[in-house]
């Protein structure tokens, strides 16, 4: 575990991105819709270079372990590119960690952005360098449907502008158990969190501020989900947790035990604070959150606040 973060530069019009695909790649059927994400970032300003195995199905459903890390890796070392964006989430991307390049990706912080499968990632790397990493759109799925006014407009804030404070709200916000707390920020997709349970790469949660989300869940799910985070201690030292957009629960909120409900359930002898909030998930408008930046959450309130630069 590195002690202290270290944050990236932000973006400016102008500047190369590069395009990566650590999870599942960018495959035929999806073409149109990788190109009109590669559109939307062009559409900022920015140069597109795309990773050389982005597209590669080596192994049959995705690029090898290596190809993976080279990818990220060249990247990593090009001084032309300026942010690393994943093309989108999968299942395997756990599979490229130990050939990932560590003291390379601390001594060339750039900004890394993705989001679900993406979520093994971003843990991992800011628990192995101390790099602040990025929640957020991915080219597919984020930027390449039909991204809305507050995806872009929180892309800009928050990784060109460098705007911190308060996250604004995409829809409404519920306390779900009172209170306040100020933490690091970790989590991101709750099933792929726990893929680095009992790894060299699980992030160290002490005096941390958790937020999930999550694709096609049962109540069941969520169940024992949160079971393995109290069992193995991590309700014991966080702070508080931000609950995201559950896609699937919510679309029958009538019918069905939402996440947050669980969550209130298995946490019953805790008292940290959970705030229930639709900024952030899948198939939903995205605000972008710094994993290993420093957040504060208020229930009470209804507020999540960024309170130190997460670019500089």
């Amino acid at each position: 575990m590195v002690s202290h973060a270290i944050i990236p530069m932000r973006l400016k019009a102008g500047d190369a991105i590069g395009i990566v695909s650590p999870s599942t790649p960018v495959t035929g059927e999806l073409d149109e819709q990788f190109r009109h994400g590669v559109d939307f970032l062009e559409s900022l300003g920015f140069r597109l270079v795309i990773g050389e195995h982005a597209r590669s199905r080596a192994l049959g459903y995705a690029a090898s372990p290596q190809e993976k890390a080279e990818d990220i890796n060249r990247m990593v070392a090009d001084e032309a590119i300026k942010a690393i964006i994943c093309s989108q989430g999968g299942a395997t991307a756990n599979a490229c960690l130990p050939y990932l390049s560590w003291d390379a990706i601390r001594d060339n912080p750039k900004i890394f952005l993705g989001i679900s499968d993406i979520t093994v990632l971003l843990n991992a790397i800011h628990h192995k360098t101390g790099l602040v990493t990025f929640h957020g759109d991915d080219v597919m799925w984020g930027f390449g449907r039909h991204p809305t006014d507050y995806d872009r407009q929180e892309f800009i804030a928050r990784l060109m502008d460098a705007r911190i404070g308060k996250v604004t709200p995409n829809r409404e916000r519920r306390t779900i158990r009172g209170g306040s707390a100020e933490g690091k920020l970790l989590g991101g997709n709750l099933l792929c969190l726990l893929k680095l349970a009992g790894t060299p790469y699980w992030p160290d949660f002490a005096e941390a501020i958790l937020f999930v989300e999550a694709l096609d869940i049962t109540p069941e799910a969520c169940d024992y989900q949160f079971r393995q985070l109290e069992q193995i201690g991590v309700f014991d030292t966080i702070r508080g947790v931000i609950v995201g957009y559950i896609d699937g629960l919510q679309k029958d909120e009538s019918a069905l035990l939402q996440m947050e409900d669980v969550l209130l359930r298995v946490t019953a002898g805790y008292s940290f604070p959970i705030l229930k909030v639709n900024d952030f998930g899948h198939n939903c408008p995205n605000t972008v959150l710094p994993v290993g930046g420093r957040v504060k959450v208020d229930a009470d309130h209804q507020t999540v606040e960024i309170l130190t630069a997460c670019v500089q």
